[in-house]
């Protein structure tokens, strides 16, 4: 095949990055000091010395004073298990006003400690933690003065949870991930990140450090700790009610009278009510009704319509005049999880109606960005969601393996239009009830409703992932006679615990006890389905690498498709940074330490050879590179046709299965430079399988498929209303990027241009060019120019790599 290949400038626009400085706030009732900054960091035995920036941890203070290499290069994971095997001190000296001492109360407050600690402040211990995932408010009040100086004893996770699995009274498996994931054990008996010990698409990086902000806070009369507001629909009525709930410390005597104003000024909303608090911590509820003679525009998922939210200022004025006020954007949705029955179906439809509207659900399945919570930015976020929506999609999944997220997370995905599927962090597990565990966990879910039940994004909670199906498939090997005690702990933990707190606190999204899960066929068999992938039911998670993933008979008839996929390799300009050219074949020490899946290399290939040929070069790297490419092939293609089965069997339902109204495939991102199911790299460089996504999840798309001789064209829409359509083709030259203009001489399947470590996006990558002519817009991320990227390109299709 003869080819050439030119570049043609257009111009870009750059963007700038936003700092933040040290917060520092003051009141007439009240004061906050913001101890975030430089840090004092020592191990156990004081071998390691050094300064360290609060939000961080442990690795990457080590990695900053280049006392470590890069934890994610080469083999760095393992080398470097001693880090989480060490106990590590924080501990820094601060000054304060001279007149902290006449505040009624001064608390320190920690936003997350990772995890187990023991705060000493002047020498004085005050407090110690457990769990990565909640807010530690600590009174010192008769401890702090004008000069101090602080201290947090972590203690390693690995050898905590380590103790307390041997500590526990009877085993709670699993005990260790297996072998190929390099991982610790135990994970299930500490409240992190379970991931953070391994995964099979992740490293062992049990992280230890002050991972969100730290502040002292002094105030007289009160203090206010949250404040949430939720959005409901009345039905009956047709009128909108913002539920405002907030939490204050009262540190007064006796009673304090005061009231609370309310204002959103688009809605004509200026309401006030009068209340009495009595000392202690104390729940404020109010209900404001909204007038249903004013029209209130909603938010809507993305393809739906925009994200319209309006201000709203909440402002306490107690007696006295100590006053506190919050202005915020509110959003106006409803939610509903419809379960009814399904028509030539024994089951029941299981699918989210979002303001009345039934809404397919499509997109993926979210990771942590970073094994260093650190060192994800708001720009490495604002491009992993920007990239969800312009690959169509309406929603993520956040996996119960990682961590409740940022506020920017959702914040973001409030104002994308991103739909969010939260699991509470459970995974892969069973998990202790004893009474600690318990309250730990009680603990965590406060905190994180009032944290998050405010954001029109999160559209339902979920209690965890897997863990039904791990009870039901029975996949620790627990003899009969001891597999009661195990689904007694499961309905302490979801069903006890858990849900009553959700139900409490949020009366307008949905809870579901697992993902996967019978939904209401689960609650009638005690919480534990003994089918839990049971297709007439509810979600389901499903993956098959040795079928012919182009036989889509294979696939499930799911009523959600919650999980699904295919591995493939990041590009070699992704693996590059943390790799050595001795590392680059397939079948490299390298290549098998970064697979963390049993057998996955050979799973790839084997897939990829029942439509490909093996790539073969005499040049060894471009053979490597090839085989990367040919996996990012393999993966996009199978990852396409199970998505347009699943969105084609939307309105059908054959043999009582069908009527599928979600696709989230597993996964969009990546933790690490590693073999995994993503469609973004880690950096952000998308995949071929996230170009094809934007085609597959398209709001009409047509797919084709082939059965008994005869090719079946499906054409499918997400529109809400019925349309005719002419297609069209018309590439409109756009002023933000650079043009590649491609002349072929033949047709070239899969083309995937790529240029090296520029950061940016391709308008279209991974494609059938069948014509002769075809012109692709790439939009840089950074500064760059015609020659460099005329240096770095290079153009790959399936006819070159044989």
């Amino acid at each position: 095949m003869g080819c050439f290949w030119a570049l043609i400038l257009c111009f870009f626009i750059m963007g700038l990055e936003q700092g933040w400085g040290t917060r520092w706030k003051s009141h007439d009732r009240s004061q906050t000091f913001s101890l975030n900054g430089r840090w004092e960091i020592r191990n156990s035995n004081g071998s390691y010395k050094l300064k360290g920036e609060v939000p961080g941890c442990v690795h990457t203070a080590l990695a900053e004073r280049l006392l470590i290499e890069d934890p994610y290069i080469r083999f760095n994971d393992a080398v470097y298990k001693w880090v989480a095997q060490d106990d590590w001190i924080y501990s820094r000296s601060f000054s304060l006003p001279p007149d902290i001492r006449f505040w009624q109360k001064v608390i320190l407050v920690f936003e997350g400690l990772d995890t187990v600690s023991t705060i000493l402040l002047n020498n004085f211990s005050v407090a110690k933690t457990y769990n990565m995932f909640t807010r530690y408010t600590v009174d010192v009040t008769n401890i702090v003065t004008k000069d101090n100086y602080i201290e947090v004893r972590f203690q390693s996770a690995v050898n905590w949870a380590k103790e307390r699995s041997g500590n526990s009274s009877y085993k709670v498996p699993p005990d260790c991930p297996p072998p190929v994931q390099k991982g610790e054990c135990h994970v299930n008996f500490i409240r992190k990140s379970q991931c953070s010990f391994s995964w099979d698409w992740g490293p062992s990086f049990p992280t230890q450090g002050i991972w969100k902000e730290v502040t002292i806070e002094a105030y007289n009369v009160f203090h206010l700790d949250y404040l949430s507001f939720v959005p409901v629909f009345d039905d009956k009525t047709s009128q909108w009610t913002v539920l405002l709930e907030s939490v204050l410390d009262v540190i007064t005597n006796g009673p304090l009278p005061g009231n609370v104003t309310v204002k959103i000024p688009d809605l004509n909303v200026d309401e006030m009510q009068k209340f009495v608090l009595i000392p202690g911590q104390q729940e404020l509820k109010m209900a404001v009704k909204i007038s249903k003679n004013i029209k209130v525009n909603l938010w809507w998922p993305n393809g739906y319509g925009s994200q319209n939210s309006y201000t709203i200022t909440v402002k306490y004025l107690f007696e006295g005049g100590s006053t506190a006020e919050n202005t915020t954007k509110i959003y106006f949705r409803s939610v509903e999880l419809v379960e009814e029955p399904v028509p030539g179906s024994p089951g029941l439809s299981f699918y989210m109606k979002i303001n009345q509207v039934p809404i397919f659900l499509k997109g993926s399945n979210w990771i942590p960005a970073d094994s260093f919570q650190d060192k994800i930015t708001l720009d490495r976020l604002h491009n992993l969601l920007q990239s969800v929506v312009d690959a169509n999609m309406n929603t993520l999944r956040v996996w119960g393996g990682g961590v409740y997220e940022s506020d920017e997370f959702y914040r973001l995905c409030d104002e994308l239009g991103i739909m969010v599927w939260q699991d509470f962090m459970f995974a892969c597990a069973l998990y202790p009830t004893d009474i600690w565990f318990l309250e730990t966990v009680e603990a965590e879910v406060i905190h994180q409703m009032r944290r998050l039940r405010s954001h029109p994004s999160i559209i339902v909670w979920s209690g965890n992932n897997e863990n039904e199906a791990a009870i039901a498939d029975n996949w620790f090997s627990v003899p009969a006679a001891s597999q009661e005690v195990y689904r007694m702990d499961y309905v302490t933990l979801y069903i006890k615990t858990i849900m009553p707190l959700v139900l409490k606190m949020d009366e307008t999204r949905p809870f579901i006890s697992s993902s996967p899960t019978n939904g209401k066929e689960s609650v009638q068999e005690n919480w534990l389905a003994k089918n839990p992938y049971d297709n007439h039911y509810g979600d389901t998670h499903y993956y098959d690498y040795m079928t012919d993933c182009w036989d889509w008979k294979s696939y499930p008839k799911p009523r959600l498709a919650s999980e699904y996929g295919f591995q493939s390799w990041p590009s070699l300009s992704t693996l590059e940074k943390v790799s050595d050219p001795v590392d680059w074949h397939y079948t490299s020490n390298f290549s098998s330490h970064r697979q963390h899946h049993s057998s996955g290399n050979e799973q790839m290939l084997s897939q990829a050879k029942l439509h490909y040929k093996n790539p073969e070069n005499n040049d060894p790297i471009k053979e490597f590179q090839y085989t990367l490419y040919l996996t990012q092939v393999m993966q996009a293609q199978c990852v396409k046709l199970q998505t347009e089965f699943y969105r084609r069997n939307m309105r059908e339902v054959v043999a009582g299965l069908g009527h599928t109204m979600g696709a989230l495939y597993w996964q969009l991102n990546d933790i690490w430079q590693a073999p995994s199911w993503s469609s973004i790299e880690y950096g952000g460089k998308w995949k071929m399988l996230h170009y094809f996504a934007k085609d597959f999840f398209a709001p009409v798309a047509v797919s084709a498929f082939e059965d008994k001789d005869v090719l079946h064209i499906y054409g499918v829409s997400d529109l809400t209303k019925t349309i005719s359509l002419q297609l069209e083709v018309s590439i409109t030259q756009e002023n933000t990027g650079f043009a590649f203009y491609l002349v072929t001489s033949a047709v070239a399947p899969f083309v995937w241009l790529d240029v090296w470590d520029i950061r940016g996006r391709f308008s279209d990558n991974g494609f059938l060019l069948a014509d002769k002519t075809k012109t692709v817009y790439f939009y840089p991320w950074q500064t760059t120019s015609v020659d460099e990227l005329q240096k770095s390109l290079n153009v790959t299709t399936l006819r070159d790599i044989y």
